[in-house]
């Protein structure tokens, strides 16, 4: 899955969407998924978002899918430079998913418009489009919350409708058919940094992914004072590849602060995550 994103003037805002502590199936009410919900599982993610459910639960939303074929990897791609005026967001699932439907009224619940849609078909399967702006100014997602919000939604869409994704997909832990293998972090991780221009760098990173992982790293690489002028975010099954243009004070990053930045990032990422309960 994929997610590209731009942020004008980023000194991020972390209040415009309202954020809570994942309930059961992240957001989903027990009584939308009855079936999925059977148990509290906490995930390792220090920022929670609301996402909400879909309007109806059939068991796979307007395709076909056979059991019998290899099951795709799934991928998500949030685009904020292919259109001026909003923002694209790209679904691919091989040649399973259908129109989307109920994904798409799923994305108007966070308060967006999807004012497009188109399906295309190459070799990696069928890639469903849609063009989406904020419901309140009519222009595409700058705020990084939101658009966790977005890729955890269709995340929780694809879940529900193909549950034999969940063995590809991080959140698939929580329900699902199988629950995902364990990645290990220490080799999933990689972080670069290297010149673009005289005005800004380019951060590479590559993490196993978890929900919440997008704000958590834009909230890490901004806590040291460098800026996230745009930027892409690609997750592809259990892994999440990220690609930011960065700067600091309007400038390309420094060699030191290139390597400051590499090492926050890469401590933060391999980090092990320590249950509250624990203590």
């Amino acid at each position: 899955m994929a997610v590209s994103l731009a942020f004008a003037n980023l000194a991020f805002q972390f209040n415009n969407v309202k954020v809570v502590e994942y309930p059961l199936c992240f957001g989903l009410a027990p009584t939308q998924l009855p079936y999925l919900c059977k148990e509290r599982r906490r995930l390792p993610s220090s920022r929670t978002i609301i996402i909400p459910g879909a309007s109806s639960v059939p068991t796979i939303e307007d395709g076909s899918q056979n059991d019998t074929d290899a099951i795709p990897t799934p991928k998500v791609i949030i685009d904020q430079d292919a259109d001026p005026d909003a923002t694209v967001v790209e679904i691919t699932f091989g040649d399973r998913l259908g129109a989307l439907l109920d994904t798409m009224n799923a994305l108007k619940n966070l308060g967006l418009n999807v004012v497009k849609a188109n399906v295309f078909l190459d070799s990696s399967g069928k890639h469903n489009t849609f063009s989406i702006t904020k419901a309140s100014t009519g222009r595409k997602v700058d705020d990084p919350e939101l658009l966790e919000a977005i890729r955890l939604t269709i995340i929780n869409n694809l879940l529900q409708y193909h549950p034999e994704s969940s063995s590809q997909l991080a959140m698939g832990i929580a329900f699902g058919v199988e629950p995902p293998k364990q990645v290990d972090v220490d080799i999933a991780t990689h972080v670069k940094v290297k010149d673009d221009s005289p005005d800004r760098s380019l951060l590479f990173v590559e993490a196993a992914d978890r929900p919440g992982l997008l704000v958590d790293l834009v909230k890490a690489i901004t806590d040291i004072n460098i800026a996230v002028e745009s930027g892409e975010f690609d997750t592809e099954g259990l892994l999440a590849k990220a690609k930011f243009h960065v700067s600091y004070k309007g400038k390309a990053i420094s060699k030191p602060l290139q390597l400051v930045l590499a090492n926050s990032l890469r401590y933060f990422l391999r980090r092990p995550s320590t249950e509250e309960g624990s203590f």
